[in-house]
């Protein structure tokens, strides 16, 4: 237990790739309490327990107003901005929200979301994919189209001829187009973590193996050019002076050497590679932000994160009793569905009455005893003798959880008013 009460989070937007993790790498904190907001309802309003939604655009005008609310009537600490603008119209209210706004300053936010200005001031010390005034000067296509501001793919495109790059600098939706050589070789993320003091306190080099809208969505450590992404961080950092979490990619030329792509002033949704590792890099910045020293300590295994949609509910219920079975259902091919079991904790946290509903044959106790479920049930039902298990359901309002389907269509007949889940409450 903290000896002082946890700094309030407010995460906008809180729905984002980069806003998920870090609820995924905050959520259990002892030290910060997560708010999450947003402008447009998305699957942060399901993520965040604590969630805000309705907030301006950061680009209206009444959008600092309405986070000084917010600020004062949620007693926020600090801003923990998820996208480059808002966080360029987070520091540019700062003075006047009276927050901390987590991440790096000012001047290298500002830097880091114009592409632009992120060559120029790397320029001679990182080696760049090579970049054409206009079109003119292309001698030799494929080459790659991309906004000088933004993020993920966003914009990006790959043309193959004169004409199609002409169209797509025609119906691109910035007029600040960035005209590249297409690189053809493998590409990299390289995470890295600075502190207050100014100092590199870690960089992780992962392979972007499958990617989808910008985003990697499998990744795993690499070794490929350590030496020269080393060098590359340490420059970025002295350079730009970044601070928390941030990233830069790199892609293969065809001379075997990697460009610069970009560099990030903030976490990479997929990041979370090096936090299964020990490198939280959220919670690192919070500690960093309110003049805490921190210490890395990264576990010694490998690891690939692969990642796919996922899917939760929000039910229009009510229920004070969650009925469920055993067999094929809490003990399925002989080991715990342990995420059944997260269910009903989240029941119990919740102050709902749990009780095991079973025809189980032989010995119930020694087998709840087997698995370790002895202790989790408010109440246990052993039908025996072949009647309904609705007769033993009391409760008016209540779930019934079971894999058979005849259980289940027996009770809905019986128990007109009870609610039938199949199986499990959410998938994660």
């Amino acid at each position: 237990m903290p000896a002082t009460p946890k700094r309030n989070i407010l995460v906008f937007p809180c729905g984002s790739e980069i806003g998920l993790e870090i609820h995924r790498s905050m959520q259990h904190s002892t030290h910060f309490a997560l708010i999450g907001a947003s402008s447009v309802d998305d699957h942060g309003r399901f993520v965040y327990d604590d969630y805000i939604g309705g907030v301006p655009m950061h680009t209206d005008a009444g959008f600092a107003a309405a986070l000084q609310d917010i600020i004062r009537s949620r007693h926020i600490d600090a801003i923990y901005p998820t996208m480059d603008a808002v966080a360029e119209t987070l520091h540019n209210l700062a003075a006047e929200l009276g927050v901390v706004v987590i991440g790096s300053s000012k001047e290298t936010t500002a830097i880091c979301a114009d592409k632009r200005k992120t060559y120029a001031a790397l320029h001679g010390h990182i080696p760049q994919a090579h970049s054409y005034s206009n079109l003119d000067e292309v001698e030799q296509y494929p080459v790659f189209l991309k906004p000088a501001q933004g993020y993920g793919a966003r914009g990006a495109a790959k043309a193959n001829n004169r004409k199609h790059a002409e169209l797509l600098l025609e119906t691109a939706t910035s007029k600040d187009i960035l005209i590249q050589e297409y690189l053809t070789g493998p590409e990299w993320t390289i995470d890295c973590f600075s502190d207050r003091h100014g100092q590199l306190r870690f960089h992780g080099v992962r392979s972007r193996n499958r990617v989808s809208n910008g985003i990697s969505v499998n990744t795993s450590e690499s070794s490929a050019h350590a030496q020269e992404f080393a060098h590359w961080a340490e420059n970025i950092n002295r350079i730009l002076k970044p601070r928390g979490a941030w990233f830069f990619q790199a892609k293969q030329a065809a001379d075997g050497q990697p460009r610069l792509l970009e560099v990030a002033a903030r976490l990479a949704g997929s990041s979370a590679l090096f936090r299964i590792k020990g490198v939280n890099f959220a919670l690192l910045s919070c500690f960093d932000a309110f003049g805490q020293d921190v210490e890395i300590l990264v576990n010694d295994f490998n690891v690939e994160l692969d990642r796919a949609l996922c899917n939760r509910y929000k039910l229009d219920i009510e229920y004070s009793h969650v009925y469920v079975d055993l067999d094929d259902c809490l003990i399925v091919d002989g080991k715990v569905n342990y995420e059944l079991v997260a269910f009903l904790y989240k029941a119990i946290d919740e102050g709902k009455h749990i009780c095991l509903i079973t025809r189980h044959r032989g010995d119930l106790q020694a087998t709840l005893k087997q698995y370790r479920l002895t202790q989790l049930f408010d109440e246990i039902v052993h039908v025996t003798d072949g009647r309904p298990k609705a007769d033993f359901m009391t409760a008016e309002k209540a779930v019934f959880i079971d894999d058979s389907f005849a259980e289940r269509k027996d009770s809905a007949t019986i128990k007109n008013n009870a609610k039938l889940l199949d199986f499990l409450i959410s998938e994660s």
